[in-house]
């Protein structure tokens, strides 16, 4: 008969007591007893029971050798392998035959964006000797490119985030009949663009209000409860006009069933949403009310009464002749309507008083200016005291040019935008939603934008360290790897990933090691640390890790 020996370490769980193995030593006449009895003196030697002094250990005696962050990684490794997405990377790459696991080095570079955001280089010295990440002992930057080269080739058609979507989709349930679809950009740190005629890093409209330097455009659809879904990568300067149907085609060949897709007003051309009813499927879209179209204005001069359907949100329902098949609501916020009309007296009694000044100077410079020169450069002052108020971003909208040339306020823009106020316009092909699901489907469009803000800080999206278009693009996808987890964790435990990963970053891997071994173990979780492991569902880091007597 052959007996094993084990550490063990006895746990109360609801009113038994269950056994946790803590180490396995191996067969019992094997065992090295007298490492074990050096082992054991080590220990108390560091603990003082013995008398020793325990702030200068000596002799046998254990020191710390190394510590390293395990908390917030092994949460993480722990969802990565709850989601399946090793499995699904696994299942795409195939049979990948390198000196390293592409798999782990793809999770050290989906964790390193997570918790300590850098460039390759980095994150390869973070992962080999700032981090603990199970598997992996050590990586470089050679094989850090390699992974994401085979991650973006293997993404050719996005196989691998369908394959990633649908084993996160089954294990969390998800809810698939709403996809909100938005846009935004990157740009780059360069003067110039990309070489040759379809430049990938290209000028163009930046949402971020940088338009001097080129950049990418960036799509990314996510759940109702803000999982990432999909992403897309698009020339920089691309028009949202243009990009829609290659996302009604993309997800169609997902087969999600019945789909409805949310936009907002950038996509919403009489095409873009032709192209959405396509194959059953269904939109809800934001409206623009401002560049004079015929539909919005019909909608809105309909009467009708408001139904309140929530704080700060009434919704109205009008059909129009012009439009069968459409629906369109009309959604009016009392809280921002109070905002809009104080925002904008704000801005006229600031343009009134501006052009009060300038007037009052000129009438008093015409008074007591006698010669022509002094006239001329006096003029020219309130030229560009004019000039001023033109190019002033919020301020030039309430301004029109009277037939003497001077500046006054367009008092018939100002009653226009009175009957705004508060108001947004909503339109569906849906028959079976109600005004109200209409309205707050649109609201949660705001996830998408969620997304878009952690991207680019707390994942920290940009700066972009590459050139090279499939690299660009393989940065992108580890990007949405990492806001796919922390998203599920967000979702789990009702916390922000900031909050999540400061509580977690401070539960360390320590190594002691002296002249009767060496011993591995993990410091003690707080209450709060042991929450977030199960909440999650994620088993907490065992005690101890290792324990390896000479």
């Amino acid at each position: 008969m052959v007996r094993y020996v084990q550490l063990a370490h006895n746990r109360r769980v609801g009113g038994t007591t269950q056994a946790e193995v803590l180490h396995n030593f191996g067969r019992e006449d094997r065992l090295d007893t007298a490492g074990l009895r050096r082992l054991v003196a080590s220990i108390n030697r560091y603990l003082g029971e013995d008398g020793a002094d325990v702030s200068a250990p000596a002799g046998g005696g254990l020191e710390v050798t190394a510590s390293l962050p395990i908390g917030a990684v092994w949460l993480l490794e722990g969802l990565w392998r709850q989601l399946e997405i090793d499995r699904a990377l696994v299942k795409i790459l195939g049979e990948r035959r390198f000196r390293t696991d592409v798999e782990r080095v793809l999770f050290a570079l989906v964790a390193n964006r997570a918790i300590a955001p850098a460039s390759k280089l980095s994150a390869a010295e973070w992962a080999s000797r700032d981090a603990s990440i199970p598997g992996l002992a050590a990586m470089d930057e050679d094989q850090a490119y390699r992974a994401m080269d085979l991650l973006v080739e293997a993404d050719a058609q996005a196989e691998v985030q369908e394959a990633v979507f649908f084993a996160v989709a089954n294990l969390l349930n998800l809810e698939v009949d709403l996809l909100f679809f938005d846009t935004t950009n990157t740009y780059f740190e360069r003067d110039e663009p990309d070489a040759g005629e379809t430049p990938f890093r290209a000028y163009g409209k930046s949402k971020d209000h940088r338009d001097d330097l080129p950049q990418i455009t960036i799509g990314l659809a996510v759940t109702k409860e803000g999982v990432p879904v999909r992403c897309w990568g698009w020339p920089g300067g691309t028009r949202d006009q243009a990009i829609l149907p290659q996302v009604k085609d993309d997800m169609r060949d997902w087969k999600l069933g019945r789909v409805i897709t949310v936009v907002d007003r950038g996509f919403s051309s009489a095409d873009n949403l032709s192209y959405l009813t396509r194959a059953g499927g269904h939109y809800i879209a934001g409206m623009r009310m401002r560049d004079g179209n015929d539909l919005a204005e019909a909608a809105l001069a309909r009467q009708g009464r408001y139904q309140d359907v929530r704080d700060n949100l009434r919704v109205k329902e009008v059909r129009l002749d012009q439009a069968p098949g459409r629906r369109f609501v009309i959604c009016h916020n009392p809280a921002q309507a109070e905002r809009d009309r104080r925002h904008r007296e704000e801005a006229l009694t600031r343009i009134e008083a501006e052009l009060e000044r300038i007037k009052a100077q000129r009438d008093r410079d015409a008074k007591r200016l006698t010669s022509a020169k002094a006239r001329e450069r006096a003029e020219a002052a309130h030229v560009r005291a004019e000039c001023a108020l033109i190019e002033h971003p919020t301020l030039k909208r309430w301004l029109r040019t009277s037939k003497n040339g001077r500046l006054a306020i367009d008092r018939a823009k100002v009653k226009a935008e009175e009957r705004l106020d508060g108001r947004y316009l909503l339109t569906s092909s849906d028959p079976h939603l109600s005004a109200e699901e209409i309205a707050v489907g649109y609201k949660a469009l705001l996830e998408a934008e969620r997304g878009f803000r952690d991207l680019k800080t707390v994942l920290e999206l940009r700066p972009v360290f590459h050139r090279l278009e499939h690299r660009i693009r393989a940065h992108v996808l580890l990007c949405w790897l990492a806001l796919l987890l922390i998203r599920v964790a967000e979702r789990s435990t009702g916390s922000t990933w900031n909050r999540i990963g400061n509580e977690l970053g401070r539960v360390h891997e320590v190594t002691l090691t002296g002249e009767a071994g060496r011993i591995t173990q993990t410091t003690p979780l707080t209450a709060e640390q042991t929450s977030i492991y199960r909440d999650c569902g994620i088993k907490p880091p065992p005690r101890i890790t290792t324990a390896d007597p000479v």
